[in-house]
């Protein structure tokens, strides 16, 4: 395994931090991708207290003699804070849940701009977290962003942060914070932790033939998911990328991938192929949805995810395939149920205009066939 140092206190971090968003639904399963994970070198973690189920998971497992062997980073839900009690009724859950005395690295999650930091300013959130650090309950504090380059800028500048984590990708270059927030956040002496490497997998399943095409006639045979991390970590200003892996072939891939890597190691022909790709896929990738789910759930019961992904793929796969698992996915949860609440719009990281978005969705993929295949499902197959 790699490590990169954090430039603030001198922790030697692994380049691949273990993302504890989606964890599978067999926890035993869990617990051994965790502890395989560890024992390769694996040392940052990344939970959150909005991650169902995830805090108490990954606190079971550390707790079996795990804990002093890693960092864990876990984050607070500004959303979730109105009064100045807030802040200890959810960190106090996160140590519970955690099991532990201290967050190693704890995240103000999700700040969109600076008016929400300056909310919590007034609320009385700095007195309480220099308690917290004098208690030796937060190590580290930081922020997860996802937004445009300026307001990112302003958020590094309004604190004194220990780390910061961005969203960050070969098709995100320059989108977001994007390079230049990536750079001028190391350039300030901040650890960049970064998320969302693969793009809620889009960069590596259902792609475009072209793209396929310009991985399997590189130069080097490597799979989507390694140009992919590759890409990242030739980026010496990045400290960790997480991964949220699922499974012990994808836990083992990544930590292959991350003991060999190097920092600013790409050729020009490496640049070239990551040109053209970009290139395909933002032509077609219509909605930047990254299947987050912090959309969800919908009061109206809108899958609005799938929606979006199935749409996606209707300028890959084609218009009858991308129907056909539109039907399959979101029975009963498709995008013409959409009431037009906006809620969901509050919360999306990305910033999309999902209403819009549904209505575009509804006219592209549930027109004849969709109810012809809805048809068949109801009254033939009996699904």
């Amino acid at each position: 395994m790699n490590y990169r140092i954090n430039p603030k206190n001198g922790d030697k971090l692994s380049i691949l931090g273990f993302g504890c968003m989606r964890f599978a639904k067999d926890e035993l399963e869990v617990e051994k991708q965790i502890i395989s994970a560890i024992e390769n070198g694996v040392n940052y973690f990344d939970t959150a207290f909005i991650y169902p189920n995830s805090e108490a998971i990954l606190g079971r497992v550390l707790a079996k003699g795990y804990r002093d062997r890693v960092k864990i980073a876990t984050k607070m839900p500004p959303q979730s804070i109105k009064k100045y009690e807030d802040l200890d009724r959810i960190f106090n859950k996160e140590l519970e849940r955690l099991q532990t005395d201290h967050i190693d690295y704890y995240f103000m999650h999700m700040l969109k701009d600076v008016t929400i930091w300056n909310r919590l300013v007034d609320l009385g959130i700095l007195k309480w977290i220099e308690e917290k650090k004098q208690k030796g309950q937060i190590i580290n504090l930081g922020f997860s962003y996802h937004g445009g380059k300026q307001e990112f800028i302003n958020l590094v500048d309004v604190y004194d942060w220990g780390f910061c984590m961005i969203q960050y990708n070969f098709l995100d270059e320059n989108h977001q914070a994007g390079k230049s927030g990536l750079q001028y956040a190391a350039a300030k002496g901040l650890p960049v932790m970064v998320m969302e490497p693969l793009r809620g997998g889009k960069l590596v399943t259902a792609l475009p033939k072209e793209v396929y095409s310009i991985w399997e006639n590189a130069y080097v045979k490597r799979s989507p998911a390694e140009w992919a991390f590759r890409w990242i970590w030739n980026h010496p200003e990045v400290t960790v990328v997480l991964s949220g892996m699922n499974s012990q072939a994808m836990i083992d891939e990544n930590i292959r991938v991350a003991s060999e890597v190097e920092a600013n190691a790409f050729t020009e022909k490496d640049f070239e192929l990551f040109e053209k790709a970009s290139k395909i896929l933002s032509e077609k990738i219509k909605i930047p949805c990254t299947g987050c789910n912090y959309c969800m759930p919908c009061p109206s019961g809108v899958d609005i995810p799938s929606c979006f992904s199935c749409y996606n793929d209707r300028e890959i796969e084609g218009k009858n395939g991308a129907v056909m698992k539109y039907v399959m996915q979101t029975h009963g949860h498709n995008a013409s149920l959409c009431n037009k609440c906006g809620k969901c719009e509050l919360h999306c990281p990305q910033k999309i205009e999902i209403r819009q978005e549904l209505a575009k969705t509804s006219k592209a993929l549930e027109g004849i066939t969709y109810k012809s295949l809805k048809f068949v499902m109801k009254n033939i197959l009996k699904l």
